[in-house]
């Protein structure tokens, strides 16, 4: 069932949602070459607990760490470790949740190492528009459908493609609530779109194909034929008055 949540609740949100943003603020103040991914999950959880929060992500489904932290080919749910060293040229992605006073929120950002090709430059920077093309879709009586149909367009006329596996999703009391949201659709097809809504939309772009693969530990998942994958992600929530960004906190980030 789809939770509507209330302007005092959506307030809430922004809360939790502004502590997530400043997380992902926090991380991208670290990220250097020769960091480890354990080191980063560190100084997230450091920021998150430091404001009165806990970390969304820490033991859900029984993850191991405070955010999921996945570098080049890997497209999402990557577990820090002290092993896992950043360096030069790399593109890493972070994804964060926060939960305070009874909500979530939920973001993520891909981040260069350094100097990057100028195909990673070109992947981040689609992948970002593609979240701002979505979110124009985001109006009452709009359908989820026109949300990914905007996004899957945007990323195929910049010559990549849109994970179909996994989606972004509503957020609320829980972190991942109903309804879905594909990256990827048909417009006027799947639930409307009304006042009340909060969902994550997540954009996750290979320079490849959209197929990926899960390795072993059962969380990483990385593109099927090692192509490099970006992410961006915000929660949202639609109001009388329009969109509201719940876990953008740097005007232009």
């Amino acid at each position: 069932m789809i939770e509507i949540k209330n302007s005092a609740q959506i307030k809430a949100m922004r809360e939790a949602g502004i502590i997530t943003g400043e997380a992902l603020l926090v991380a991208r103040e670290h990220i250097r070459e020769g960091i480890s991914t354990k080191e980063l999950d560190k100084v997230i959880r450091h920021h998150i607990e430091r404001r009165g929060a806990r970390p969304s992500f820490l033991g859900l489904y029984g993850f191991p760490g405070s955010a999921c932290i996945s570098i080049n080919d890997e497209v999402i749910h990557g577990i820090p470790s002290e092993k896992r060293i950043l360096k030069e040229g790399d593109i890493v992605k972070v994804d964060v949740g926060a939960f305070y006073h009874g909500f979530h929120g939920d973001s993520a950002r891909t981040f260069p190492v350094g100097r990057i090709s100028k195909e990673a430059e070109a992947l981040i920077a689609a992948t970002k528009e593609s979240f701002y093309r979505g979110l124009a879709a985001v109006k009452i009586g709009n359908r989820i459908g026109d949300i990914g149909a905007a996004v899957d367009g945007y990323v195929r006329s910049c010559g990549f493609s849109t994970v179909r596996r996994y989606v972004g999703h509503g957020v609320g009391h829980a972190v991942h609530e109903a309804p879905d949201v594909p990256n990827y659709g048909t417009p006027g097809r799947g639930v409307r779109l009304c006042e009340g809504l909060c969902i994550a939309i997540e954009p996750m772009v290979n320079v490849g194909t959209y197929e990926v693969r899960e390795l072993p530990d059962g969380w990483t998942v990385k593109t099927a034929d090692g192509s490099l994958s970006a992410h961006y992600e915000n929660t949202v929530a639609l109001t009388a008055d329009g969109v509201i960004n719940l876990t953008e906190v740097e005007i232009g980030e």
